[in-house]
């Protein structure tokens, strides 16, 4: 009997132990699953736990064509063992998670599933309220919106500030609210975040520019920029 080809479906499982023989072919196949999980971003992930591979996909890429969860699948193994990714899984899962429905479907689902968790803008130090409004006119003649402002809830040292477009929020890291951090440096932090809302995300083909050449021109342009950037980066001992 001849079974339609439109039968014959790789599931996500089986394309993921494929793969995996394919990078490992001397080890025995772990016990692999694939779960599709409601994340507010394409963010995915892959763990090894008790001899068990689990790969949580974004649900936004549950309808993606087989090729590109297949790129994920390849992309996320390949990370997992610390092995080359291939190039064509790079270029393949880039160019869909990049097209306009993909990016349209996920500022939705942005804006409908939570909202950025933050504390009130009056910190210990500073007033992100106040910050913003003075680094507004110095730097931008008083033209940007207000967003929606806050210190973070955790002490994050890596990202010191962050600006979510789908909810028009920008944060700060809590532990720039400090008295051994410069004002200037806090002023720093809010005008990068906030050449985020006046410079767009530059689409190059299949790549997107977070900062452009124009952001990164503009970012030089801050007055104390050299002293900010050599604060921060002792800012882990300046901190202790």
């Amino acid at each position: 009997m001849q079974v339609e080809s439109s039968l014959l479906v790789e599931t996500p499982e089986l394309m993921a132990a494929r793969i995996f023989r394919e990078l490992k072919p001397r080890t025995d196949l772990p016990v692999i699953r694939v779960e599709f999980r409601a994340f507010t971003n394409l963010s995915s992930r892959i763990r090894l736990r008790d001899g068990r591979i689990i790969i949580r996909i974004s649900d936004l890429l549950r309808d993606a064509p087989e090729p590109v969860i297949e790129a994920l699948i390849g992309i996320l193994i390949a990370k997992l063992y610390r092995r080359p990714i291939p190039a064509e899984h790079q270029v393949r899962y880039r160019e869909f998670v990049n097209g306009e429905t993909i990016r349209q479907e996920l500022s939705e689902v942005r804006q409908t599933r939570g909202r950025k968790q933050l504390e009130s803008p009056g910190g210990l130090h500073f007033d992100l309220d106040e910050v913003f409004d003075t680094v507004n006119a110095e730097h931008f003649g008083g033209t940007i919106s207000r967003p929606r402002l806050g210190w973070s809830r955790q002490r994050a040292r890596t990202l010191l500030g962050q600006y979510d477009p789908h909810h028009h929020t920008i944060v700060l890291s809590r532990v720039l609210d400090h008295a051994r951090v410069p004002r200037v440096v806090v002023d720093f932090v809010m005008y990068h975040e906030m050449l985020h809302i006046q410079i767009p995300v530059e689409q190059r083909g299949s790549r997107r520019s977070i900062h452009p050449p124009e952001f990164r021109a503009a970012e030089r342009r801050f007055p104390a920029y050299a002293e900010v950037k050599a604060f921060l980066k002792r800012l882990h001992g300046v901190l202790r």
